[in-house]
């Protein structure tokens, strides 16, 4: 393809995608096809000689567009949803058609200027306070591996990516056992070790921390020898929602010295609105590191995670490297790579912001509201239904249930619904059990998807209950 080709070719595209995201509805959620079927109808060698993009788009339809999970569907209730919407998408054909490796100020001086004001609108709309700055990463797993690799170089007085942490005393963090793996994976990465993360159990209605036995388990970490490196909340948890008191939390990171930081990937989001934030946010400016997805709930393109700090230094201290190729000579610049594991850096903030302008944050902030009012709707259809128990009651707009049955039985229902096609949910465990997980954040869900769900759990729970 050669330039005079690639407008047609692009308006081909976006006439597809706008018919796409409008005819979700008629496609199954996920992708009904078995394991290998993709591999055997794609060719075992590469072209010598050039296709035609005509040939290429129709291999696209016809061998692709099967076997994709359609993750923008409306009535995708699993996980949480990679959002995307028009605006961010165009953003993202901006960025793909400069193609910027936006590394240094230098490199791209629009995109690092604009990522700070963009961090900025976020830090105001979260009401997170005045002198916190930020970074964009690109996924929430790599801002914790950040935080957690700031925690060892500052407990270790700086030394660690020098020394190496052989011979060291044993770094502990602590954490609930509600957390997402990815902080398992960051304490791997990171040389700290699965042993050495402590996982807390949680209590009451919001599944948070027990703080109490935080404290019991960072004294008797002192007494054995150990090295209390760091503290991790979490508001909003993959699994049930479960949220952090993080005032309390806070207060103990401040009396042990300890750095901290808070997993807010998913809910985070909903900070935007006040109404959330006195009980899943206060105590939120006692962490040194906060990070969230506005690729999740906000609506921007896959990859926008925003990781804000209390002060960068430490951070930078952790992970800054610059051999004289990178070196900038000028004044008062950021240069974002220092703030982040990898060098190269997309030009993520434009997508933010072309989505908080097109929008308005009273737009999206109505748009999470429905979704929590209706999450909170569906969970009272389903409490008074003879076919099912709630586990987990609504954590802003995610909860858990149970069908009949046994473990077992919890999966040969979720598989019976996934196979069904026409929602997608995904299994979880909370107190020794499998539960079923229901979570409303697609861009797009509209109440009528929610009652088009309820409908497909009570008839096929009907199904299975008649075999």
């Amino acid at each position: 393809m050669d330039w005079r080709e690639f407008p047609d070719w692009s308006e081909k595209v976006a006439n597809w995608s706008a018919h796409y995201h409008q005819t979700l509805r008629d496609r199954p959620v996920r992708a009904q096809v078995l394991p290998g079927d993709i591999e055997a109808r794609l060719t075992d060698w590469p072209p010598e000689l050039p296709d035609e993009m005509s040939q290429i788009m129709d291999d696209f339809m016809q061998l692709i567009l099967p076997g994709m999970t359609h993750w923008q569907h409306p009535r995708f209730f699993a996980y949480f949803p990679a959002n995307v919407t028009p605006p961010s998408m165009l953003a993202e054909m901006l960025m793909s058609v400069m193609g910027a490796q936006c590394m240094l100020w230098q490199t791209s001086p629009a995109a690092t200027e604009m990522e700070v004001v963009m961090v900025d609108w976020l830090r105001q709309a979260l009401a997170l306070p005045a002198g916190y700055k930020g970074v964009i990463q690109d996924s929430a797993s790599s801002a914790t591996l950040s935080a957690v690799l700031t925690m060892r170089e500052r407990a270790m007085g700086f030394c660690g990516n020098k020394l190496g942490v052989a011979g060291q005393g044993r770094l502990r963090i602590y954490c609930s056992d509600q957390v997402h793996s990815s902080i398992d994976r960051a304490c791997w990465i990171a040389g700290v070790g699965q042993n050495n993360l402590v996982k807390v159990p949680h209590q009451g209605p919001l599944h948070g921390i027990d703080v109490t036995a935080v404290k019991q388990a960072i004294a008797a970490d002192r007494e054995a020898g150990h090295i209390p490196a760091g503290i991790i909340g979490v508001v909003g948890s993959t699994s049930v929602g479960a949220s952090d008191d993080l005032g309390l939390l806070g207060d103990v990171a401040a009396e042990e010295g300890l750095y901290c930081h808070v997993d807010a990937a998913w809910a985070g989001a909903a900070m935007i609105c006040p109404e959330f934030r006195q009980q899943l946010w206060s105590g939120i400016d006692r962490f040194d590191s906060v990070v969230f997805n506005p690729h999740k709930w906000l609506g921007a393109h896959f990859d926008c995670s925003v990781q804000f700090l209390k002060d960068p230094t430490s951070q930078i201290n952790a992970l800054k490297i610059e051999p004289e190729y990178l070196k900038t000579t000028l004044d008062g610049i950021t240069n974002f790579s220092e703030w982040t594991i990898p060098l190269g850096r997309r030009f993520r903030a434009l997508k933010l912001w072309f989505l908080m302008r097109a929008y308005g944050l009273e737009s999206l902030r109505d748009r999470l509201r429905n979704h929590v009012v209706w999450a909170n709707a569906l969970c009272e259809m389903l409490r008074a239904s003879p076919h099912f128990e709630i586990v987990t009651e609504p954590i802003l707009s995610l909860f858990t249930f149970r069908c009949a049955g046994d473990d077992a039985s919890q999966q040969r229902f979720l598989d019976r619904v996934n196979d069904d096609g026409r929602i997608y949910l995904t299994l979880s465990e909370f107190a020794g059990e499998k539960v079923i997980r229901f979570q409303v954040g697609q861009f797009d869900t509209t109440w009528a998807d929610i009652l088009s769900a309820h409908r497909v759990l009570e008839e096929l729970a009907g199904e299975l209950n008649r075999l």
